[in-house]
């Protein structure tokens, strides 16, 4: 799956959930998803967790937080897939 497909998944809108960012049809905040993961918890605990969580919304919350991050260092991201290769 391409990164845009997968930031398709979450939703950030100022009228919902305050502008957090979150899993589009699973409600499921970005924060809490990347939390359970430094937590230690693996991609299927999180999913256990949450049953509306597929595997493709985690890997959507990690390339969310790799884009933030890479955007706040000022290095534009092109088509890095290298989270993919996470889970």
């Amino acid at each position: 799956m391409t990164d845009s497909s997968l930031l398709a998944r979450v939703i950030v809108d100022p009228k919902v959930c305050r502008g957090r960012p979150y899993i589009r049809g699973a409600g499921i905040y970005i924060a809490i998803i990347l939390d359970a993961l430094f937590e230690g918890f693996t991609p299927e605990q999180v999913i256990d967790h949450y049953p509306s969580l597929v595997l493709d919304d985690i890997r959507a919350a990690v390339a969310y937080a790799t884009t933030l991050a890479e955007e706040n260092r000022g290095v534009a991201v092109i088509n890095d897939q290298s989270h993919n290769n996470l889970f």
